[in-house]
């Protein structure tokens, strides 16, 4: 399958629907894409209004607009059901945390892989972890393919004003973002598209719920850990990859 334009979101199946960056009026929820009562998340208001698809406005100081990078939904990638009630949190995050899978280094660059890497993270963390879904928000491939990872969690960024409850980070699931990283970076790097994919997702993050590029983490930096090995010496530039996006 064709890599999907930027401004596009993979929903549901494997249909791509480009999406406008300012929809002229609210369409009903989109496969793949569900509300956050849908999908059994509690908190206060977790039915909000009906999903544009497209990036909701935020005002948050930053740039007007900031490319939103394709990801796929958990719907996509064919996600398992969590296996309880998630939890929304009715404010934005303030960080970004930046992990490593801690898994092979695969040379498939595939979407398909992409997916199944995917679907190997959530049947770890709910079988080996028994956490009820994936812990971490978003999932970025070696190919540079950004997955939806905990349920709802592509809603909310999509909105910019809540967060679900995360599992990727102790002491930070309610405050941070946590996205993985395909792949073991503790002697080499990640490749290029991994490194691409991820500086276009933090710059949209960041503008989506106003979080300076100074707060972007790796887990080291919380949790005794080497995630997200190199990763970690090049978070001064990611940051100022991201600043000059905003």
């Amino acid at each position: 399958m064709a890599r999907l334009t930027r401004r596009a979101v993979l929903l549901g199946g494997a249909a791509a629907l480009l999406v406008p960056a300012r929809p002229a009026a609210a369409a009903p929820f989109a496969p793949g894409v569900a509300s956050p009562a849908a999908l059994g998340l509690t908190g206060p208001a977790a039915a909000p209004a009906p999903n544009e698809l497209a990036a909701a406005p935020v005002s948050n100081g930053l740039a007007a607009t900031v490319e939103q990078p394709s990801i796929a939904s958990c719907g996509a990638w064919a996600a398992r059901p969590p296996s309880g009630a998630l939890t929304i949190d009715q404010h934005r995050p303030n960080k970004i945390v930046v992990h490593h899978t801690a898994m092979a280094n695969s040379t498939d660059y595939s979407q398909a892989h992409a997916f199944a890497n995917s679907r190997d993270i959530q049947n770890l963390h709910m079988d080996t972890n028994h956490w009820v879904d994936s812990g971490q928000h978003f999932t970025n491939s070696r190919g540079g393919w950004l997955t939806e990872g905990r349920h709802g969690s592509l809603y909310a960024l999509l909105h910019g004003q809540t967060m679900v409850q995360g599992a990727h980070c102790v002491g930070q699931n309610d405050q941070a973002i946590g996205i993985e990283n395909e792949g073991t970076y503790l002697t080499v790097q990640p490749p290029a598209a991994l490194w691409n994919s991820l500086v276009d997702f933090c710059a949209f993050a960041c503008h989506q719920y106003g979080i300076p590029p100074t707060e972007i983490y790796g887990h080291k930096d919380f949790n005794t850990t080497e995630c997200p090995g190199l990763l970690h010496d090049r978070l001064p530039e990611l940051r100022a990859a991201v600043a000059a996006r905003l």
